[in-house]
């Protein structure tokens, strides 16, 4: 079975202003466990761009009506082949396969987010938890 090795958790407000701690946070965590495990740059540079997508959805659509104390919260988890990053909301459940796709060259209002997530990382899930919170879970796998 294989084993998780690293797991840290960020809880922060729904601002957009506080991307840039997020993605502080995830680069830090990076730099200590990743890099000496063969992650590429590449791999760590999707990862911390579907991160951000990932928090900028919650804050602008997920918690649009919700105050900005409405935390959301961040976990990521190191395991022997893969990283997973899930992020916690507070807002209505949705069904993310009900979001077209963008179709090239006509204009769409919406629903580049999903697109680009599916196409940074190796999984994208939806889950709506027990305690009523949406959780978006981006899973990369090992390249090694």
């Amino acid at each position: 079975m294989l084993r998780m090795v690293e797991r840290d958790h960020l809880t922060v407000r729904s601002e957009l202003p506080l991307l840039n701690k997020v993605q502080q946070w995830f680069e830090q965590f990076c730099l200590k466990y990743l890099c000496q495990r063969g992650w590429t740059e590449n791999q760590l540079y999707r990862l911390n761009l579907a991160l951000a997508e990932g928090f900028t959805n919650a804050v602008r659509h997920a918690h649009e009506a919700l105050p900005p104390e409405t935390t959301i919260d961040i976990e990521v988890s190191l395991w022997i082949d893969r990283m997973e990053i899930r992020i916690w909301d507070h807002g209505q459940p949705f069904n993310p396969d009900a979001i077209a796709e963008p179709k090239p060259g006509t204009p769409q209002e919406g629903g580049y987010g999903w697109f680009l997530l599916r196409r940074l990382t190796d999984r994208v899930v939806y889950e709506r938890s027990a305690d009523e919170r949406n959780c978006l879970l981006i899973i990369e796998y090992s390249r090694q």
